[in-house]
């Protein structure tokens, strides 16, 4: 692992030499203008960063690599300063300008010192004294620019590189300032910076002013800021539409803009003093809830206006983040002695006091804004469902029981609804709810039967079904008054009309399924008899194995018959066989004693 390491660094610094030994951006540039020296200042700080780490907000990262590459154009220009036991500081000078390098060695220090400063910038929220060096790192940053737009005052190097250098130090110029909070001389920069950027992006074509409007959206907003800074008070509008647009704010003008919004709503707050929430009159003495409640219409407007859904969802994060810190104010205020002793006023049996019915309602916006987060979320999970693409293997593919998931999340939202302290006698809120818990739980039904679906169970999925259409008729015969706080909810129509279609697509499914299944049913059987192929001939049947070694053909080896023995012959006559008698011709018997064995000896026995 660590020569495959060292081998892809040596590859990616063997790629930086050689970039740094070829003339650099602008070499087709010094064929057109002669001996003149082009500079591509905007195309190489910006694809510098994207590859070296401010993709991810990195600007330490990137402040290595301005530090590697400025040694490497060092060493490649022999424009080194001292050795290692002395140092010998040297200057670029106008002299040196035969090889447009030295501009983009200024370059890579105006950048390092950008870089560190930002660096320091996201450490300073921690530890506040690291601001004094980011300031002194952005006066080294703006320095280096202005040496660079000196270098490019020179006749050796084309209008296009000297407009981009001018540009280039009113930007910095105007983040210096930007940072002094001197909001004239940084809206000046930042004036300066566009119109060369517009003037540049009109003269080129299409594909190249793309970096350069890039650049114009950017600082657009940081102009802005300085405007409403200097009392042009219709700059926050604007700065509120681009932080929508851009679904974030980002660079110096992030923290700066979220402080404006929260004091301009903090004026705003010193002039309100109640609410009124469903018939009921509350006074709202907590500063942190009137800029809350102040703010409230603002964000459910940009949540509406928001073009993509990562902006929604950001802004239904921090709509939630800021509903629970204002909560929190006030339940920090029900103190247990508090709500004992005002829960119920004198005389007035079953009417909360009204710090408590503020708490309900702010429960009630931060639960309501839960179902919407999660019903945008869902919405979102059906169209891709909708549009999902066959089997792929590199991400998960959203299936029903997501959404099922959701919709239990919402119903649980609905069912803390009821439970709010102060609502419990208010009729017509108990039946919104009952109708809202109707729709949700049609669609949660609808898409556990998609899941049985999935899987092949049609009885369950035609259950579902059917239960889903009872949920839809409830909810169309009892909407009657209530159709205005239900218009913001699904379809319950169109999901009627979805599901009747879906269930002649489950029948037909499910008769298909059965015969599939029937004469898979059959042909296994038949195969499962483990009859080799000589003996179904006759029958035909799907067997894959036939193709394969162990093809079942025949029995082998045979198995055992029956055959008949060798005859066994039985004499059955010889019973019945009379033998001639053989008496004569037995001997007779002898006799015994001293005598006869005398006779015998000599042969005189008879």
């Amino acid at each position: 692992t660590s020569f495959s390491e060292g081998s892809a660094e040596k590859g990616m610094r063997w790629e930086e030499n050689k970039e740094n030994e070829r003339p650099s951006a602008g070499s087709k540039a010094n064929k057109e203008f002669g001996d003149s020296l082009s500079l591509e200042i905007l195309q190489i700080i910006k694809e510098s960063q994207q590859q070296h780490g401010l993709r991810h907000g990195d600007f330490q990262r990137y402040r290595g690599y301005c530090s590697r590459r400025q040694r490497r154009l060092r060493k490649t220009l022999n424009f080194k300063m001292g050795n290692r036991h002395k140092f010998t500081g040297k200057k670029v000078t106008e002299e040196l300008l035969t090889d447009n390098r030295y501009l983009l060695l200024v370059l890579m220090d105006a950048e390092r010192a950008w870089s560190y400063a930002m660096q320091l910038k996201q450490e300073a929220n921690t530890e506040p004294r690291k601001r004094f060096h980011l300031l002194s790192r952005l006066r080294k940053a703006v320095k280096h620019a202005e040496e660079l737009e000196r270098l490019c005052e020179s006749n050796r190097v084309d209008a296009k590189t000297k407009l981009e250098a001018q540009a280039y130090t009113a930007y910095l110029s105007g983040m210096l300032r930007f940072e002094h909070q001197e909001w004239k001389a940084a809206i000046e920069a930042f004036n300066k910076c566009k119109t060369i950027y517009e003037k540049l992006a009109s003269a080129f074509t299409e594909e190249q002013a793309v970096l350069y409007n890039q650049r114009v959206e950017e600082i657009s907003p940081n102009i802005r800021y300085c405007a409403y800074n200097i009392g042009d008070q219709s700059a926050i509008n604007e700065l509120m539409q681009m932080r929508l647009r851009s679904g974030g704010t980002e660079g110096l003008l992030a923290e700066k803009l979220e402080a404006l919004i929260t004091q301009t709503r903090a004026k705003q707050a010193a002039t309100m003093s109640e609410v009124e929430w469903r018939g009921r009159t509350v006074p709202v003495k907590i500063d942190k809830v009137r800029i809350f409640l102040l703010g409230l219409a603002d964000n459910e407007a940009a949540i509406v206006q928001a073009e993509s859904e990562e902006t929604k969802e950001r802004l239904f994060e921090s709509m939630l983040s800021e509903c629970r810190d204002a909560i929190q104010v006030v339940r920090e205020e029900l103190k247990p002695d508090q709500k004992q002793r005002d829960y119920i006023l004198e005389g007035e049996s079953g009417k909360v006091s009204n710090l408590q019915y503020l708490h309900s309602y702010l429960t009630y916006i931060k639960l309501s804004t839960a179902i919407k987060r999660n019903e945008n979320m869902a919405k979102g999970l059906q169209r891709a469902l909708l549009q999902q693409q066959p089997e792929d293997d590199s991400k998960r593919s959203p299936r029903p029981q997501d959404l099922i998931r959701l919709y239990d999340i919402i119903l649980q939202n609905l069912v803390e609804l009821l439970q709010l302290p102060g609502l419990e006698e208010d009729k017509a809120f108990q039946k919104e709810i009952g109708l809202k818990t109707l729709v949700f739980k049609a669609y949660r039904c609808f898409f556990i039967a998609q899941s049985y679906v999935l899987v092949k169970k049609w009885s369950e999925a035609l259950v579902l079904y059917d239960r889903v259409l009872k949920y839809a008729n409830e909810v169309n015969s009892d909407a009657g008054a209530f159709k205005n706080s239900l218009k913001d909810l699904p379809d319950v129509q169109e999901l009627i009309t979805q599901v009747r279609s879906e269930k002649c697509s489950l029948q037909a499914a499910a008769i298909l399924d059965g015969s599939d299944a029937h004469q898979t049913e059959t042909s296994s059987s038949q195969v499962k008899d483990n009859k080799p192929l000589v003996e179904r001939f006759e029958t035909f049947c799907l067997d894959p194995s036939l193709v394969t070694k162990q093809a079942n053909l025949v029995h082998f080896p045979p198995g055992f018959q029956p055959i008949p023995c060798k005859p066994l012959f039985f004499d059955l006559a010889l019973n019945h066989v009379a033998f001639p008698p053989l008496e004569d011709k037995l001997e007779q018997k002898t006799k015994s004693g001293l005598t006869g064995y005398i006779k015998g000896i000599f042969g005189f026995r008879s």
